[in-house]
């Protein structure tokens, strides 16, 4: 190919024209590579924006209801936010993920060190994704709604009647809406939002009601629900940090007298 390109002309017009081409796409595949990692770089900083603007929307809309009865009724009042109000979001980025199996996991690159802890609520832009099992310092491990020990209160968001959400380990895009009873209105199409139980506000998008049937027998409905997240292309997370929550779970779980009396009633 040398010696022909030293002496043809023609020829090594066309070598030299298909070296170009190569070369060409060579720089073209590197910039790309390139734009790649800067646009997962953009895509963090992005995410962290994102949080942090949704912290101050829902500190700004706390102080915003509290002051409104203050303007209503002429008089100086504390502000006081609402104990189910208290919150914030901690940003993470999902590193291991999965979907096929019937037991899936979600791994996140924040841990304990960033003040994440068991039975956290884990949202993603498009809605609710599940709730913290495990923490290291480092990562921490998500049950998401893609796994049987996952049941997450859901509620109409027109009628505010309330179920559980289970996934039936068929497909990643649906789960099942249970102990819906036969009397509830309800249509194709209709959004479902987190209840406010346990370690979701109330009011996040779950899914949308996507088919459902009955039975004359039948006292409850058979609901399948379509997630709002899609799972397969979940890259970014937010973690809810409900500040109240180890002092709502220890007194549902019972106050210190009530325990005593149990145990002399024993």
């Amino acid at each position: 190919m040398v010696l022909i390109s030293r002496n043809k002309g023609y020829q090594r017009s066309v070598l030299l024209s298909s070296t170009n081409t190569v070369v060409g796409k060579m720089y073209e595949t590197s910039s790309k590579v390139v734009e790649f990692f800067k646009l997962s770089n953009a895509n963090k900083n992005l995410a962290e924006e994102n949080t942090f603007l949704l912290n101050r929307v829902t500190e700004l809309e706390n102080t915003l209801n509290t002051l409104t009865d203050t303007v209503n009724s002429n008089e100086w009042k504390t502000v006081r936010i609402p104990p189910e109000r208290q919150y914030d979001y901690i940003a993470a980025k999902v590193i291991r993920i999965t979907t096929h199996q019937l037991q899936n996991y979600i791994t996140i690159n924040k841990g304990s060190l960033d003040s994440i802890k068991p039975d956290m609520g884990v949202v993603g832009d498009q809605g609710v994704v599940g709730i913290v099992e495990a923490v290291s310092p480092h990562f921490a491990k998500v049950i998401p709604i893609l796994h049987p020990k996952s049941t997450i209160v859901t509620k109409f968001k027109k009628s505010n009647y309330f179920g559980p959400l289970v996934w039936d380990g068929q497909d990643y895009r649906y789960a099942k809406l249970n102990d819906i009873a036969r009397h509830v209105k309800f249509s194709l199409g209709d959004t479902l939002v987190s209840s406010g139980f346990k370690s979701f506000p109330e009011g996040i998008i779950v899914g949308t009601i996507n088919n459902f049937d009955i039975r004359e027998s039948d006292a409850y409905y058979n609901i399948q629900v379509r997630l709002a997240v899609d799972f397969r292309s979940l890259t970014h997370v937010k973690v809810i940090n409900y500040k109240n929550y180890q002092e709502q779970t220890e007194l549902e779980k019972g106050t210190p007298d009530e325990k005593t009396i149990s145990k002399k009633d024993k």
